[in-house]
């Protein structure tokens, strides 16, 4: 079992509305990155279905420099639907749902663990367009 300290929440960056799979994003990881697997441990779908992405004993491949001791989650969209350069805050209610059941699940599993959004380590990204420290 990894030691993990950060559960860092991310967004796909695809527009509003938009259903995207975990094996698509596997397919941009590995076919346009070149990395080993999809670089997130948890994907959660539109309809609030959590899906496993790379298996939690691998590092993941979601924040450059804070991968290791870390589990990296993306909820599908994050982008306006008309503009995809546009940052939008597009979780269903029902991604929020699981987001929230996730992360309480893991908090359980992970206590000394802390919970951050993209963002605060990169300031170059929306990702994952909303503010992670003030919704948990």
């Amino acid at each position: 079992m990894r030691n993990i300290s950060k559960i860092i929440i991310h967004c796909s960056a695809t527009p509003a509305g938009r259903h995207v799979t975990v094996d698509e994003i596997r397919s941009w990881h590995v076919n346009e990155r070149g990395w080993s697997d999809i670089g997130y441990h948890y994907v959660i779908y539109l309809d609030g279905s959590v899906h496993v992405g790379r298996p939690l004993d691998r590092t993941g491949a979601h924040v450059k420099g804070h991968n290791t001791g870390s589990i990296g989650i993306c909820y599908i969209g994050g982008s306006d639907a008309d503009d995809i350069s546009e940052a939008q805050d597009t979780r269903t209610p029902s991604q929020i749902i699981a987001l929230r059941a996730l992360v309480d699940g893991l908090m359980g599993i992970y206590p000394s663990a802390k919970v951050h959004g993209h963002n605060e380590f990169d300031s170059h990204k929306a990702c994952p367009s909303f503010d992670v420290q003030n919704d948990f």
